[in-house]
């Protein structure tokens, strides 16, 4: 570890968190053991904190008191994973409905949070404990790739909360802890050779960023026959989309680093990370995930579902199997790392990711990317399924002629239906959603 980094790591970051009253040090130091117990113990461990979180909501949260008095259960009536599916899932109408109810009574440290809304209407929900926790885990996951807090780190985001938050504090804090953030609302050719001066002048050991954001630049530095040079690169972290195995294959050729896919969101908190050995290890010790059928029971291992969340360090405002609207498959398999953490075999992205044909099969929009992405010239593309029979296409293809619109038309309706109305418009550029992100596949269809 370099001088600075072992400062950055050692004092001023621990500073930072005593000041905040965080536990995060001592939290990542008790991570960074328990990841190494066997199974048998790490199960043993998150069910002894399901129990006592558990306990605590019932005893605190009026919404879970009464939830249980209707039921009939108490406290000890869940004492594992198993026992969860006594419990309804929550979805975002509940939470709303029942905001001030699903505060715990002792809970005097409650920020405010919202997500983006980028899937509809926008969701209010309020963290305590679950932040320190949330830090402790990411912390942990860097140091799996050979990073540490105080390493260079650029980042290409664009979620409004941290990009307007650049207030002198968190500036100087940033500043000494070497992160800077590259805005990724707009990744047209001017945003795009802004982040390669940055990258170039800053050569981070780390970046981090969507991947949708840093497939484009790659896409455009391998168009214009550009090459990066960045020894210090070690890891290239993506998170809050669907990594596609072409986006990884080209982020890692161009930056010359592996690519790290990490899992999680604002509201249901930092879930799942790859480690070097490939495996996406769940944060088993606060977190447990179940992935639930069409028939609303959980899938075994190997079998996709509804991912959802119960955190265990969300007792001031709990999330008890939590719908995240995202699809993911579990394994039962471990890591060759030798982390006793689970896994997840697949994450295979919202439900609105995927489209439904005009015979009802629900399949991936990966299908209908594939027709679009091999088409030559065309630099950036949108699906949009209005309708079980009315489909848009989005192109930025400076170089186009009608073969290629019958192209895609025939490859669309082979997939989805000889039927479908296939409508292809060229535009001269397709925007990000308002938090940056870039949705490849939209459907008003699937659910």
């Amino acid at each position: 570890m370099a001088p600075y980094t072992r400062l950055c790591s050692s004092v001023l970051f621990p500073l930072h968190e005593r000041l905040k009253g965080h536990r995060s040090v001592l939290l990542r130091q008790q991570l960074e053991k328990s990841q190494w117990l066997d199974s048998k113990a790490l199960q043993q461990l998150q069910q002894k904190n399901l129990q006592q979180f558990v306990e605590r909501i019932v005893s605190e949260v009026p919404y879970y008191q009464q939830l249980f008095a209707e039921r009939g259960l108490r406290a000890h009536d869940i004492a594992s994973k198993a026992d969860l599916v006594k419990l309804p899932l929550l979805d975002k109408p509940t939470i709303r409905a029942h905001t001030e109810q699903l505060k715990a009574l002792s809970a005097t440290r409650l920020k405010r949070y919202n997500t983006g809304g980028s899937s509809g209407q926008p969701l209010i929900f309020f963290l305590g404990e679950r932040t320190d926790h949330d830090v402790a885990a990411k912390w942990r996951v860097t140091r799996w790739w050979d990073v540490d807090i105080g390493d260079r780190e650029l980042v290409l985001w664009g979620s409004p909360i941290e990009v307007n938050s650049q207030d002198r504090v968190k500036q100087l804090r940033d500043w000494l802890l070497r992160s800077q953030l590259v805005p990724a609302f707009d990744l047209a050719e001017p945003g795009i050779r802004h982040f390669l001066s940055e990258y170039g002048r800053f050569k981070p050991a780390m970046l981090f960023g969507y991947p949708s954001a840093m497939a484009r630049v790659a896409k455009f530095v391998e168009q214009q026959g550009q090459t990066l040079s960045n020894a210090a690169l070690k890891v290239a972290f993506v998170t809050s989309e669907r990594l596609y195995p072409e986006q990884r294959e080209q982020i890692q050729r161009v930056f010359g680093a592996p690519v790290a896919n990490g899992y999680g969101s604002r509201d249901a908190g930092f879930l799942a990370h790859e480690c070097p050995h490939g495996g996406i290890h769940i944060m088993a010790e606060d977190v447990i995930i179940e992935t639930i059928g069409a028939n609303g029971l959980p899938t075994p291992p190997g079998v996709a579902g509804e991912v959802t969340v119960t955190h265990l360090r969300t007792g001031d405002f709990p999330l008890v199997r939590y719908r995240t609207g995202d699809v993911a498959v579990l394994s039962d398999q471990l890591c060759r790392c030798g982390r006793s953490l689970p896994l997840i075999a697949n994450i295979e992205g919202r439900s609105t990711d995927f489209v439904v044909a005009e015979n009802g099969t629900v399949m991936h929009g990966l299908a209908l990317i594939y027709v679009v992405r091999d088409i030559d010239g065309v630099e950036a593309f949108r699906i949009i399924q209005h309708s079980i029979n009315q489909l848009e296409v989005l192109l930025v293809c400076p170089r186009w002629d009608a073969s290629k619109q019958q192209q895609i038309v025939r490859g669309m309706q082979a997939r989805l239906g000889a039927g479908v109305q296939v409508s292809v418009n060229i535009v001269k550029h397709i925007a990000t959603e308002a938090n940056g992100k870039f949705r490849y596949i939209i459907s008003k269809v699937a659910s």
